[in-house]
C-alpha cells in the first residue's frame, strides 16, 4: 500500500537531505500541467481582443480606443521583397497574439509544454535559485521570486489564419522557446541587474516614484499606460530592478504581472523583443532598447483564462483579476501577450 506524500514536506526533505533546489521525482506533482496545446488554443483565447483591425486607415470592429498612440496612419506602404524590389502594399494593423510568458517556482518546470527539465535524475538546474510565491505576506523583508519562460506564440500563424499576409515582424511561425530565466544571472540577482541597467539610478528616488501614480491612474481608468514614465508599471509597481525578486508582494497576479512588464523591458534592452508599432516598423520589427508600453496588452490564459477582455500594462488587478486565481492547483500563471502590429500587406510575386 503506497503512502500519500505531502508536497511541502517532500520538498523540504529534498532540500535538506540532498541540498538541491529542485524537487525529487516524488515531488514532480509540483510542476503543474496546463494542457495548453489542446482545444484550449480555441476555447481559452480572447479572439475579440485581436480587434480593431485597421486596413488602409479603415477601422473594423470595436475597441478603437485601444490603438497605440504611435501607430501608423498610412493608407499605402512600400517594402522591399526578397529580390530587393520595392513592392507596394496596403497598411494593415491589428492586435497579434504573439508571445507567451509562464512563471514557475520550480526551476526547469514548463507548464505550457507539460514537461519538467528539473528532475532529480539529470540534476538539471540543481544550482539555480528556487522560486518563492511569497504572496499574502506582510512582514518587512518578505518577497516573491519566480522564474519565467518566454515563448514565441504566433497563434494566427499556428492556426493558418491570415494565410498569405506577409505580416511577420520577426519570422517566428511556430511555438518556440525563446528565453529561460534559469540561465540569466541578472534575473536571480537584483544587484547585478542594476549594473546591467544603470539608468535605474536616475529614477530611484521618491520624486520619480510619486509620478507613477499618474501612470497607475491612466492605465486603470483610461487603459492608456504613459510611455514617458518608463520606470513605472502602473498599479503593478516599479519597473526596476529588472530582476525576478519583488519586495512586499500583494497578490500572485499582481506580482507576476509586474514581472511580465520587467521581462519585456529586459528583453527589449537585449534585442530579444522588437517594436512592431510605427511607420518604420511596417516592413519588419525594429530593435528598440526601450519598452513601448502601449504596444502590449495581456490575457491570463492559465489557470483561469480571460476570454472576453484583455488588460493593459499597469491596469489594476481589481479590474481584471477577480476570481482568476486558483489556490494550490494554479500557482504558476501563464500570460498571453498581444502586441500591436503595424505591417505592410504586400503581394510578392516571388511567393507564387
Amino acid at each position: 500500500m503506497k503512502r500519500s506524500i505531502n508536497r511541502s514536506a517532500c520538498l523540504k526533505t529534498a532540500a535538506v537531505l540532498l541540498g538541491l533546489t529542485v524537487s525529487l521525482q516524488n515531488c514532480h506533482a509540483h510542476c503543474e500541467k496546463s494542457d495548453l496545446l489542446s482545444s484550449k488554443l480555441i476555447t481559452d483565447v480572447c479572439w475579440d481582443c485581436i480587434f480593431p483591425i485597421v486596413v488602409a486607415h479603415v477601422k473594423m470592429g470595436s475597441r478603437s480606443s485601444e490603438i497605440p498612440e504611435g501607430a501608423t496612419d498610412k493608407y499605402m506602404c512600400v517594402c522591399r521583397d526578397t529580390s530587393g524590389m520595392n513592392t507596394p502594399g496596403i497598411a494593415t494593423s491589428f492586435w497579434e497574439p504573439a508571445r507567451l510568458i509562464e512563471f514557475e517556482t520550480q526551476p526547469g518546470c514548463m507548464s505550457a509544454l507539460n514537461i519538467n527539465l528539473g528532475t532529480s535524475d539529470s540534476r538539471n538546474f540543481s544550482r539555480v535559485k528556487t522560486g518563492t510565491p511569497g504572496f499574502h505576506n506582510s512582514e518587512p523583508g518578505d518577497h516573491a521570486f519566480y522564474h519565467y519562460h518566454y515563448y514565441a506564440f504566433p497563434l494566427l500563424e499556428m492556426l493558418d489564419m491570415f494565410t498569405g499576409i506577409r505580416c511577420n515582424a520577426d519570422g517566428y511561425n511556430d511555438f518556440d522557446l525563446m528565453y529561460l530565466s534559469e540561465l540569466d544571472p541578472t534575473w536571480n540577482d537584483p544587484a547585478l541587474a542594476f549594473f546591467v541597467n544603470p539608468e535605474a539610478a536616475l529614477v530611484a528616488n521618491p520624486a520619480a516614484e510619486s509620478l507613477c501614480i499618474a501612470d497607475s491612474v491612466s492605465s486603470t481608468l483610461r487603459r492608456k499606460p504613459l510611455g514617458k514614465l518608463f520606470w513605472c508599471a502602473g498599479s503593478w509597481g516599479s519597473m526596476y530592478p529588472l530582476s525576478g525578486k519583488v519586495h512586499m508582494p500583494n497578490s500572485k497576479l499582481k506580482t507576476t504581472s509586474l514581472l511580465t512588464a520587467r521581462v519585456l523591458a529586459a528583453l527589449h534592452r537585449r534585442g530579444f523583443a522588437v517594436r512592431t508599432t510605427g511607420n518604420d516598423a511596417m516592413c519588419q520589427g525594429v530593435a528598440d532598447p526601450m519598452l513601448v508600453k502601449d504596444q502590449y496588452k495581456f490575457n491570463l490564459i492559465y489557470p483561469v483564462p480571460e476570454t472576453h477582455k484583455s488588460h493593459v500594462m499597469g491596469e489594476s488587478v481589481i479590474r481584471w483579476g477577480n476570481s482568476k486565481s486558483v489556490p494550490a492547483a494554479g500557482e504558476n500563471p501563464i500570460y498571453m501577450i498581444f502586441r500591436w502590429h503595424d505591417c505592410c500587406n504586400t503581394l510578392n510575386i516571388n511567393e507564387f
